[in-house]
């Protein structure tokens, strides 16, 4: 028997789809680990060339928690002003505006708006808050389903396909890694309706499959490059191509599973110095938070190191239609 489709109308602005990279906070390599907004600047314009569809600031990667109002604002300015210098003004913009209450987050929300961002994801999990939210919100709202940092409280397909048919919320990002989850969304909601996006590259390709639009991958602050082209190549027919790619991009991104402190040094390690961000300190996460220990740090780059040859070999995006069809 068919699934009955929803009747809901498209949304008015959708979240284009692709690959996101919810960004690593980079802090000055002192002990009172101010925001570096200069590296933050640098790293924000190499993940656009990288082919990343889009960024996502002040997330669980990104240490929302640890960051107060007027540094979240300040991010937010930065990277809106590295994309546009260079030369994509209209580039998605993703903004976590999870707070301790309804109204912390409402007033995220208007903060993300006024300095520049295009979407806000919010990662609460009752559908009450969801509504009030996103009532309130001037940008569409993305559902951050993660049991991981929630104690484990998981939005079932019900509360999503509850909370889809609210005219400001877009999308969900299923950090739950539910696969099966996805696949009762899509087969109910069309993309203009509610799009569903993995939480990591991981499972990139069986997400597109099964009629999802794209992911959210800590990966990509260390190899945005490869990670964006699965669903290129998977865009452009060539599955076997991509298929191909996931299941070494899996097994790199395995390094991420384990601990923000070792996604971090990842990208110390095989970007910093690409970037001028020689001191490893930069990557550190903001204490009380530790960073890797050796041990850790070894095992970090023998996983990620498979990734390596396939990064190298893609060249980057070169910019005069924009990154992601947007822009000049």
């Amino acid at each position: 028997m068919p699934i009955s489709k929803s009747s809901i109308p498209a949304k008015a602005k959708m979240l284009p789809p692709g690959v996101y990279c919810p960004v690593i906070t980079l802090y000055r390599p002192a002990k009172t680990q101010e925001i570096d907004l200069e590296a933050m600047y640098t790293h924000c314009q190499y993940l656009v060339r990288g082919g990343q569809h889009g960024l996502v600031y002040q997330g669980t990667n990104g240490e929302a928690i640890l960051l107060s109002r007027e540094e979240k604002k300040d991010i937010l300015r930065t990277v809106r002003k590295a994309v546009t210098d260079l030369g994509v003004p209209d580039y998605p913009i993703v903004v976590g505006i999870s707070g301790q209450s309804t109204n912390e987050s409402i007033e995220l929300a208007r903060d993300t708006a006024e300095a520049g961002a295009s979407f806000a994801v919010s990662e609460e999990v009752l559908r009450g808050f969801y509504t009030d939210v996103a009532d309130e919100s001037r940008l569409p709202v993305v559902v951050y389903n993660f049991p991981g940092v929630t104690s484990g409280i998981d939005l079932n397909s019900d509360d999503l396909r509850a909370l889809a048919s609210h005219p400001n919320i877009v999308a969900v990002k299923l950090t739950c890694g539910n696969v099966g989850k996805g696949v009762r969304l899509t087969s109910q909601f069309s993309p203009e309706q509610f799009s569903v996006y993995g939480g990591s590259s991981d499972f990139l390709f069986p997400t597109l499959e099964a009629g999802g639009v794209g992911c959210v991958t800590g990966l990509a602050n260390v190899f945005p490059k490869a990670t964006a082209r699965i669903y290129d190549l998977w865009v452009d027919g060539k599955k076997a191509e991509a298929r191909q790619l996931q299941d070494v991009v899996a097994n790199a991104e395995w390094a991420c599973k384990k601990s923000l402190a070792l996604t971090k040094f990842g990208a110390g390690y095989f970007v910093g110095k690409k970037l001028g961000l020689g001191d490893e300190k930069t990557f550190w996460p903001r204490r009380p938070y530790l960073p890797a220990n050796e041990v850790m740090k070894k095992w970090t780059v023998e996983v990620m190191s498979v990734l390596v040859e396939e990064e190298d070999a893609i060249p980057e995006k070169r910019f005069g239609k924009g990154a992601n069809g947007v822009g000049k």
